[in-house]
């Protein structure tokens, strides 16, 4: 059996090396003029001149090229797809890329879904990857779920591409602009909060490693979610709403509405789950850069508001955690923290409604949501690339370092079975 990865971008060549070192036939290609260096990069990998060459030789072949390329690259060698080959992507959303394959397959091709859910910077050794039946016999599925079983990944069954690209929206794009706008609030604040030492405990030093690792990124992985998912605006619209509305309450100083909105989400969102919780007081203190009591406390605006947004639009991120995301892990073990802890709980609605030192950062945090909403908004992405790399130009030689600690933090938390 052949397999061919078509784009041996971050995400093409992880699979390409996995699979020609565990002894499979494997083929690949990216834009031209790469060979050399591809062939250097994959010395077990057959690298091929183009798409239409490894589409014509593969019995499985993977796309693993950016969303918004996906027409494009099937418009010029899908048509070539050996007979009878089983075909798959690793986009991100999944409509345009069963559009597009329904469109330029031939129709004895099987299409098989699958999306990895993680990035090329972590082991696929017990991640997981979402996978459904499209247009597909039952050995053809099987086929490419023993291919993603051999990487040492986890493999969860989804109904459709619909289901997964509805799941994707509220598990990945909201929880992507609420860390975007972090890292453009300390953009516009011209601030690093990491260097007051006063204000960081572990949820927030926690909050910005993952702000930092997003923004190691290239703008694209995060563009392509937002604005070629179909589900994805409703959920951004909703998550602006409710941080303009606990930002309204916050500023009249409305402790009794804001506590009863904020509550009612942790009810609903949170119920009666005990611990063990994914994170805890000891790793919560190894993360702290201000070991002991004199702290500067934190509204956490944007866990709030992301809590309500679960809480509004019906999403148990639980059941969501079938196909979370390192990012999304993260974010609802910090809101798990946060909501389970009520003193904690306590001393962020006391924060956000009575200090004015903090006003000046939820006040940058607000502005900065609504920047990045009016830009998917607009479908404008040359905006959200422009407004991503400003930030990303901030963050500046910090974003290595968040990316590896954040990840050290991921595997050990895999590791110790919380996560």
């Amino acid at each position: 059996m052949k397999i061919g990865v078509i784009g041996l971008g971050d995400m093409g060549r992880l699979f390409a090396r996995i699979w020609s070192q565990k002894g499979f036939d494997v083929y690949g290609c990216d834009v031209p003029g790469k060979e050399e260096e591809l062939q250097r990069a994959l010395p077990l990998v057959k690298i091929l001149p183009d798409a239409v060459a490894v589409s014509r030789s593969c019995d499985v072949i993977m796309y693993a090229v950016e969303t918004e390329k996906i027409e494009e690259v099937l418009r010029i060698s899908g048509p070539s797809t050996k007979y009878g080959a089983i075909v798959t992507g690793q986009t991100s959303v999944k409509t345009p890329e069963i559009k597009a394959f329904e469109r330029h397959l031939p129709a004895d091709a099987q299409i098989v879904g699958s999306h990895a859910l993680f990035g090329p910077s972590i082991s696929p050794d017990g991640q997981i990857i979402a996978m459904y039946r499209h247009r597909c016999e039952e050995d053809a599925f099987e086929a490419v779920k023993q291919l993603y079983l051999s990487t040492g990944a986890m493999v969860e069954e989804l109904e459709s591409y619909k289901h997964h690209d509805q799941m994707m929206a509220d598990i990945q794009v909201i929880t992507h602009v609420g860390f975007e706008s972090l890292g453009t609030a300390f953009m516009h604040r011209k601030a690093y909060p990491w260097e007051d030492k006063s204000q960081v405990q572990g949820i927030d030093n926690i909050k910005l490693l993952l702000t930092l690792r997003i923004f190691s990124y290239k703008p694209h992985v995060y563009s392509g979610l937002a604005f070629e998912n179909p589900f994805a605006i409703k959920d951004v619209r909703k998550f602006a709403r409710i941080e303009n509305e606990l930002f309204g309450l916050m500023i009249t100083e409305n402790k009794n509405a804001l506590a009863s909105r904020v509550l009612k989400a942790r009810d609903k969102v949170f119920g009666e789950r005990k611990a063990p919780y994914m994170l805890d007081d000891k790793l919560m203190r190894e993360y702290t850069l201000n070991p002991g009591s004199n702290h500067k406390p934190n509204s956490h605006l944007s866990l709030l508001t992301m809590v309500c947004t679960w809480a509004d639009l019906g999403i148990d991120p639980y059941k969501n955690m079938v196909c979370q995301t390192p990012p999304f892990r993260l974010r609802v073990g910090l809101a798990e923290y946060l909501f389970t802890n009520p003193d904690l709980l306590e001393e962020s609605l006391k924060t956000a409604v009575k200090n004015k030192d903090y006003l000046i950062d939820d006040l940058a945090y607000h502005t900065a949501v609504h920047e990045w909403t009016n830009i998917l908004e607009l479908g404008d992405k040359k905006a959200y690339e422009k407004q991503f790399l400003a930030t990303s130009n901030f963050l500046g030689d910090r974003l290595e370092e968040g990316r590896d600690k954040s990840t050290h933090l991921l595997n050990r938390l895999i590791h110790e079975g919380r996560a």
